[in-house]
């Protein structure tokens, strides 16, 4: 008699049910089937024939669904490599893996033609997509992997976003079994719509936004193999392919693709592994990519694809805070001066404020104290709209401004800097024109979101004012004449070793939304920051040779691995934390633990490992999860390779 063991999409691991005889033969690897679990009859996935002769009460195997397997052999290998990388259980990776609608009856009928996303069709973009001209010989070196069914990694650093989806076109007409995932909902639109013209009903869409009923149909068309090119974003990458041939994912930079609930998985890495185990091709797509990726391809891990381009980009100029004259404490002369020549023209601006609200800081003139969160320690902002102060954290509110500082009782306090409330406000004054704004706080429903990006869209809307959600949220047919950063330093001091990563990828992605004879001004106290060298220069190796040298030196990614530990009470572990790493070899440095407190008022332990050696790391990390296990009061999140720290 047969033994498998089974897997369900529930935090546990697997566990090993019998075969009765009269459905020996009938189960294999990656088929569904009905088990008891906890006294209720459950669907899971087989994983494998049980190793060894199991004792003692074994339940047995009740039904099998389907003559075929939900998850291939590939697919299988990729969440047991999951759950140990990510130190989590099996369960949860399924979980992840298949999403529930799977576990739902799934027809395989031919769908209706009616049944089909309705996307309006833009010819703008389609035709200014198909006129961006690529380099054939680049097409044709991914062409070929794919026809070789051989695994390669390749990452295009692409002069523009136009530039990737073009060559994308050109890319996955030779593919069958395609995933392509693109970061944002948002950017599915115009890439859907012209795939679809191509490709008809070879394309499903599938992201978090849709309907269960339309998820559960994307999955069955691509179980059906009605549809063999699924477009989506994180969660698209596990798409149920028997085999896959090809991998696309655009802007691989994003963080979007990093999940923030446990397990914790990059969708750009798993798109990697998963390539490793289908034997398929996997392109990588960035105007400016991660250092990660970077440094994989100079160090021969992925192969670097870097077309010689003569696309006029547009004009970068660095205004240096100190010396300039100001309209506003946070707006120099300059800037206004070029926005109002670019208006005489009817061009189309773009001020981006990395801080939503209205001030950022109330500061005490007297004592210099800087008004913050009682739980999270950072400064609290200024909401104009509701006269609040709010921290952007954890979310307390202070329903009034303070009449008097808390620490010196004095009465001298004064708001300092802006968000964009503030920027709107006063930019609307100085240039005598209404002005659109995008941030959080105007996009909170989902039912607005369309109405104010369309809104954002309109030519007669001649200023947009946001945070970089609006390089994110805005149509890619949105192309503006001038773009001013009025406080990139907000980026560059956040306590974060990729802060200057980051600002290189938000001002890029704001430098790919302005005309090739546009400028973009950024305002800095920092003007000799090699970040702004590299971005005056059009330089990205220039930049990530100065970004290797600093990481290297500090030991941080790609010259490291990290994992962060985060451990949630309502009483104190600090004690037991600190035994804890004191136990831990000297290979593994350990950050922390800082303390801070939540919404709920439970205190926050975080850890931050580091070292070059995984095994290492990943022994320590589980050493510190063992001591919890036991502890009811205590959750314990484990986020490897970590964005925010």
């Amino acid at each position: 008699m047969d033994f498998y063991d089974v897997v369900f999409p529930v935090n546990i691991g697997a566990l090993t049910y019998r075969c009765p005889e009269a459905l020996s033969g009938h189960v294999k690897p990656g088929m569904m089937v009905s088990v008891y679990l906890k006294n209720s009859i459950t669907k899971g996935i087989v994983l494998r024939k049980a190793s060894g002769i199991c004792s003692g009460k074994i339940k047995d195997i009740r039904e099998v669904h389907d003559t075929v397997p939900v998850l291939s052999s590939s697919l299988i290998h990729l969440l047991e490599w999951m759950s140990d990388y990510y130190i989590a259980e099996q369960g949860l990776v399924l979980k992840n893996i298949l999403p529930k609608e799977v576990f739902a009856k799934v027809s395989l009928k031919k769908t209706r033609q009616s049944s089909r996303p309705r996307v309006q069709n833009n010819r703008t973009t389609v035709d200014r997509l198909n006129t961006v001209p690529v380099d054939n010989t680049m097409v044709n070196a991914v062409t070929a992997s794919i026809s070789d069914s051989t695994y390669k990694t390749f990452l295009l650093h692409a002069p523009s976003s136009a530039y990737a989806y073009s060559f994308l076109l050109k890319t996955i007409a030779e593919a069958r079994n395609g995933i392509i995932l693109v970061p944002e909902i948002s950017a599915l639109t115009i890439l859907y719509s012209h795939l679809s013209e191509h490709f008809g009903e070879r394309i499903c869409l599938f992201h978090g936004e849709l309907s269960k009923g339309k998820r559960r149909e994307a999955i069955a068309r691509i179980l059906s193999s009605q549809s063999d090119i699924m477009l989506g974003t994180r969660s698209a990458v596990f798409a149920p392919f028997k085999k896959i041939s090809f991998i696309v994912v655009l802007q691989e930079h994003s963080s979007s693709y990093k999940q923030e609930n446990s397990p914790c998985y990059s969708g750009r890495d798993i798109a990697v592994m998963r390539g490793f185990f289908e034997k398929a091709t996997v392109l990588l797509t960035s105007v400016s990519p991660s250092i990660e990726s970077l440094y994989n391809g100079k160090s021969g891990k992925y192969i670097v694809l870097k077309p010689e381009s003569d696309v006029k980009v547009p004009k970068v100029r660095v205004i240096d805070m100190r010396y300039e004259k100001h309209i506003k404490p946070y707006l120099s002369k300059t800037v206004i001066d070029t926005a109002t020549k670019h208006l005489k023209r009817a061009g189309k601006i773009m001020f981006v404020v990395n801080r939503r609200g209205y001030s950022t800081l109330l500061e005490c003139m007297d004592c210099n104290y800087v008004e913050e969160c009682p739980d999270c320690k950072i400064p609290l902002v200024y909401h104009k709209q509701d006269m609040s102060m709010k921290c952007h954290y954890c979310g307390y509110t202070q329903s009034k401004v303070p009449e008097f500082c808390s620490r010196c009782k004095g009465h001298n306090l004064q708001l300092l800097g802006a968000g964009t409330q503030r920027a709107q406000e006063d930019i609307e004054n100085i240039l005598g024109i209404s002005t659109i704004r995008l941030d959080s706080d105007k996009m909170k429903r989902k039912s607005l979101i369309a109405g104010v990006t369309g809104a954002a869209c309109l030519a007669e809307n001649r200023i947009i004012i946001g945070t970089k959600l609006m390089t994110r949220r805005l149509d890619s047919t949105v192309q503006f004449s001038m773009a001013a950063i009025l406080n990139t330093d907000i980026f560059l001091n956040l306590p974060d070793f990729r802060s200057a990563e980051k600002a290189y990828q938000e001002i890029s992605s704001v430098i790919d939304k302005i005309e090739p004879n546009g400028e973009i001004l950024i305002q800095t106290r920092l003007p000799h920051h090699y970040l702004f060298k590299g971005v005056k220069n059009n330089d990205y190796d220039l930049f990530f040779q100065e970004e290797l040298h600093r990481r290297k030196a500090l030991l941080y990614p790609p010259f490291s691995r990290l994992i962060l530990i985060k451990c949630v009470s309502k009483r104190e572990l600090s004690k037991e934390i600190s035994e804890n790493i004191k136990k831990t070899g000297g290979d593994v440095e350990i950050l922390g633990p800082s303390v801070s407190k939540n919404k709920k008022k439970e205190y926050e332990y975080k850890l931050l490992l580091k070292s070059p050696v995984r095994g290492k790391l990943h022994a320590a990390a589980k050493s510190i999860i063992e001591t919890f296990r036991a502890s009811k009061d205590v959750r314990v999140k484990i986020d490897v390779d970590p964005y925010v720290i």
